[in-house]
């Protein structure tokens, strides 16, 4: 029998061969599948290195962060602390001074404490009320320490060179864990916590672990050197071999005869919050999202900052920080989600699938189907410039020679091009409710329409390109073109639309209908077209979202839009603001680079490129790759970032800070500069900063590009400085950090030299003024006298040259005149002429009298009493005068009027009254000057009385004007045949 089957055992054997080698290759295609099926690692996320020239620290050996949000690094030329802008080296923690700047150790306590490890010496613990260092008062010999580690209770472990010591909360001093502990004295590297509660130690001799409750230590199985040990998110124990080799570590041996050998290649190997592996090598980072895929590498090749590896951390925001020897490297989680594909896209075109799904072509390739993951299928071979699908799932595909539709079964059909479109670029693609389809071409051939099989031109349209189309809610089909032009194509009509209607927004990329509005897209903006208008969409800070090619309207009512600069997203809330008042700017969020976007929206075509899947994901396209969001699962940061003031400058110096208070600055300053900062490290460059100085700023200030706040010519006193931070999701920290200021004045800004300067100034202002009136009160006494001397010189020559010339005339006439016999005509006109020149020789008289009589502003009882005694010796009548109260010099313009009134008042009642007695009565009070001029005289006739005023005589009229001119009030009372009382009443404010 045997026999019988050896002819067929060869073909069998070979056939058995065959099979096997399928099945390697199913297994190797597999196995080749899967390892290309990670997506690229800087696809997922943003990275970012930082070398020496950025002043970058190089050679970390640590990270940390505390709840205050510095991330701490530590290296051995020193300790850095950075806030996503800026590296600060420091000497100091909290102003307490390091020990060394050689630090190996560095962990921070869940109270926020900063504990350091230095390579030679002990350990320092920082905090904001104080600092220690542990030495051997401490309970430490300071040989150097190589890790730090805070217990979930609060023990800090440190792993030693000469072994483990602990400190207990609350405790004095570090205890180490003796030969009873079952722990090796030498040899210890790290230590690590477990979350089943266990206590793991790395050393040069293995692993050694102690489970919860236990009091000492068990070495673990492989009996080689384990440090760097690492906890898998299944509870796994990994350790390094201190070489490039990783062991599964456990509690006990295996079974005889298993090997002790590395199962992974690498050193520093961390799972992150979402439990996916890292591992360093000489070379770079690798991502390892199973253990049998390792092709995602940070290396030379991608950008790291240097090589060797030394250290790695994940902060509070979920951001991967390594340290190299030549500087360190962050990797963030992006945003958006880049479709890794190869060969690379060359302006792709979204299409939307007949479900709903999302397809991709490009000018270089054929059409597939993807998913967020990269390409499914291939559905339609060629290439692709412009499609549309049509509601029944139809599609319309531009291809360069012809038009394809794709039925709902698969089917194609072509339809090519006209001759004269030949080699020509479709731009856009429009269904219209006829079914006719609508094609735009480039090269000014317009739009062509196709309709039953056949082309033509379509009638009324413009030459201008028409870059994009869509589909009104009644039916009508618009068309954007260069120049703000739009074009509505209804039944038989074509309507134009433009900077008329306020469309201002240069060449148009897209068109999206929004209900019976339709939004517009275009180089310079995005603008909605609602009751015959267009209404620019402005955005805070002075956005305009310019080159937008892509437009979405959400079901929730968010919009999106995406332009030149990025995707973004405005609210429904904030969108419905701007729909109620156009005029307000819109709030929005940005998504760009920073979240993992791969260059910027097309600014011709394929448009439009921003598409919503049927599953709610916005799929959109750049010139090179294509992304989605998911907007109902967008990464979010929810921590709001810490504030702090990180330093003061008043006038060139730097003041020091402490909780929130800085000590007086000095006086007289005038130039302020405040240090800030927000603790966000995944975008810094979108964190928001605003401020003011109360006391100083009417409103909050934005910081746009800095974290400095700058004041001059600032005035004494107390101010308080008040800044608040907001991270990338606007996730306001608005209690902030306060500093409370003051700065005191000098002498020359104190009040007293304010009181004292106002004092000054009024002295001078008196002495000018007393200066002033002496000045004037001179001058007129001196014009006072010189008017008196000249009045005084013309009476006198008029006395002794006219009047006595007049009186010899006189003489001489009445001689002659007694030569005429009396009672005839002649005598009689002589005697009259005679008498007339008499009269005229006494007025003559009483004029000279004036001229001669004083004016001046001397003393005033005085002047009128000579004046009234000069009037009784050319008149028979008494004279008396009586002087009441202390007398006051009068003010120069009142002395003159009163003296003027006085002087006429006098001489009328001497030269007219007929009286026997006249009588002058002054009165001085504070209150008021009162002059009385009485005489027994005739007094005046009752017609003068009630008229005021002497028929061609001003002397009354002109007493009352002097009167008024100082305020005075003059009262005339006088009865015929019983005398005239003169009162002249001046209030006192007014007469001194």
């Amino acid at each position: 029998m045997a026999r019988s089957h050896r002819p067929n055992s060869g073909p069998l054997m070979i056939l058995r061969v065959l099979r096997a080698a399928c099945v390697l290759i199913v297994a190797a295609a597999y196995q080749c599948a899967c390892a290309a099926a990670p997506r690229p690692l800087l696809t997922d996320y943003t990275h970012t290195a930082w070398t020496e020239r950025d002043g970058a620290p190089a050679g970390v050996t640590k990270f940390a962060q505390g709840p205050d949000g510095w991330l701490w690094i530590a290296t051995p030329a020193g300790l850095y602390r950075f806030d996503g802008v800026r590296f600060e080296r420091t000497d100091t923690v909290h102003g307490h001074r390091l020990e060394s700047s050689n630090i190996m150790a560095l962990t921070t306590a869940p109270d926020g404490a900063l504990w350091i490890g230095y390579r030679a010496g002990g350990v320092s613990v920082f905090r904001k009320d104080g600092a220690h260092t542990y030495a051997e008062d401490g309970g430490l010999q300071p040989v150097g320490v190589l890790h730090l580690e805070a217990a979930p209770d609060g023990t800090i472990w440190a792993a030693m060179r000469d072994g483990v010591a602990v400190l207990a909360p609350g405790a004095s001093r570090f205890r180490y864990l003796g030969f009873g502990s079952g722990l090796p004295a030498l040899g210890v590297f790290q230590i690590l916590f477990a979350r089943d509660g266990t206590t793991w130690v790395g050393t040069n001799t293995g692993a050694w672990f102690r489970k919860r409750g236990a009091t000492r230590f068990t070495r673990a199985w492989p009996h080689v050197t384990l440090v760097w040990l690492c906890e898998a998110p299944d509870g796994t124990i990994w350790g390094n071999d201190f070489k490039q080799g990783y062991y599964r570590v456990r509690a006990t041996a295996p079974a005889a005869g298993e090997p002790a050998a590395p199962e992974l290649e690498g050193y520093g190997m961390y799972f992150d919050r979402h439990e996916t592996m890292w591992m360093m090598h000489p070379d770079g980072l690798e991502r390892r999202l199973a253990p049998n895929l390792p092709d995602q590498h940070l290396s030379k090749e991608n950008g790291i900052s240097g090589p060797l590896p030394s250290t790695r951390f994940e902060d509070r925001e979920g951001n991967l920080w390594i340290g190299t020897q030549r500087g360190m490297d962050r990797l963030r989680p992006n945003r958006l989600r880049t479709v890794a594909v190869t060969p690379q896209l060359e302006f792709p075109a979204l299409v939307s699938g007949p479900s709903g799904q999302m397809w991709v072509g490009d000018y270089a390739g054929d059409l597939w189907r993807f998913d967020r993951e990269g390409r499914i299928g291939r559905e339609v071979a060629g290439k692709l410039t412009a499609s549309y699908t049509a509601p029944d799932g139809v599609l319309w595909l531009g291809g360069m020679e012809g038009v394809q539709r794709r039925g709902r079964d698969g089917a194609l059909t072509t339809f090519r091009f006209p001759d004269e479109l030949t080699g020509l670029r479709v731009h856009a693609m429009q269904q219209d409710r006829h079914g006719a389809l609508w094609v735009s071409f480039s090269a000014g051939k317009g739009v062509y329409k196709l309709a039953g099989g056949e082309w033509a031109k379509a009638g009324g349209v413009p030459d201008l390109l028409a870059t994009s189309m869509a589909v009104d809610a009644g039916g009508n089909v618009w068309m954007g073109h260069l120049r703000s032009q739009v074009s509505i194509a209804g039944d038989g009509a074509v309507r134009r639309l433009g900077v008329d209607q306020g469309l201002k927004l240069g060449t148009i990329l897209t068109l999206h209908a929004d209900g019976k509005a339709m939004w517009v897209g275009g180089e310079n903006g995005v603008a909605l077209y609602r009751d015959g208008r267009f209404s620019a969409l402005q955005g805070e800070r002075n956005e305009q979202f310019r080159g937008v090619s892509g437009i979405v309207r959400e079901p929730g009512g968010d919009l999106w839009l995406h332009g030149a600069d990025g995707l973004y997203r405005v609210a429904r809330a904030d969108l419905n603001g701007w729909l109620n008042d156009a005029r307000m700017a819109v709030a929005f969020e940005r998504f760009d680079a920073q979240d993992g976007m791969q260059g910027h929206a097309p600014q011709l075509r394929p448009v439009p490129s921003l598409k919503r899947a049927s599953d709610g994901v916005l799929w959109y396209a750049t010139a090179v790759s294509v992304g989605s969001i998911d907007p109902a699962n967008i990464l979010r940061n929810r921590l709001a970032p810490p504030v702090q003031i990180t330093a003061v400058h008043a006038d060139g110096v730097r003041y020091p800070l402490a909780d929130g208070h800085v000590t007086a600055l000095a006086q007289g300053t005038r130039n302020l500069q405040i240090d800030f900062t927000a603790l966000s490290l995944s975008i810094p460059e979108r964190v928001r900063l605003r401020y003011r100085l109360v006391g100083f700023d009417r409103a909050w200030q934005e910081a746009i590009g800095r974290r400095q706040a700058y004041y001059t010519n600032l005035a004494p006193g107390t101010y308080r400085f008040e800044v608040i931070g907001a991270n990338e999701d606007t996730v306001w920290n608005t209690a902030g950090a306060t500093l409370e200021l003051a700065i005191a004045p000098t002498f020359v800004q104190s009040g007293w030299f304010t009181l004292l300067a106002v004092a000054i100034g009024l002295s001078l202002l008196y002495a000018a003024y007393a200066l002033r009136i002496r000045y004037l009160t001179q001058r007129m006494q001196e014009r006072l006298q010189e008017r008196l001397a000249e009045r005084t010189r013309v009476a006198r020559t008029l006395h002794d040259t006219l009047l006595q010339s007049v009186q010899a005339l006189l003489m001489s006439f009445d001689a002659h005149s007694r030569k005429v016999e009396e009672g005839t005509p002649e005598r009689t006109r002589l005697d009259q002429t005679l008498n007339l020149a008499e009269q005229l020789l006494a007025e003559g008289r009483d004029q000279i009298m004036g001229l001669r009589t004083p004016s001046s502003d001397e003393v005033l009882e005085l002047t009128l009493g000579q004046f009234g005694q000069s009037l009784a010796e050319y008149w028979p009548h008494a004279f008396d005068m009586q002087v009441e109260g202390s007398p006051v010099t009068l003010r120069p313009d009142v002395h003159a009027e009163v003296y003027a009134i006085a002087r006429e008042a006098l001489f009328n009642a001497s030269r007219y009254a007929d009286a026997t007695r006249i009588e002058l009565g002054l009165a001085y009070s504070a209150s008021k000057f009162v002059m009385r001029i009485r005489d027994n005289g005739r007094g005046l006739d009752a017609i003068v009385a009630a008229a005021g005023q002497r028929s061609g005589h001003w002397g009354l009229v002109g007493m009352r004007e002097r009167a008024g001119s100082i305020g005075a009030v003059l009262d005339i009372d006088s009865k015929a045949g019983a005398g005239t009382d003169i009162t002249v009443t001046v209030p006192g404010k007014m007469a001194y």
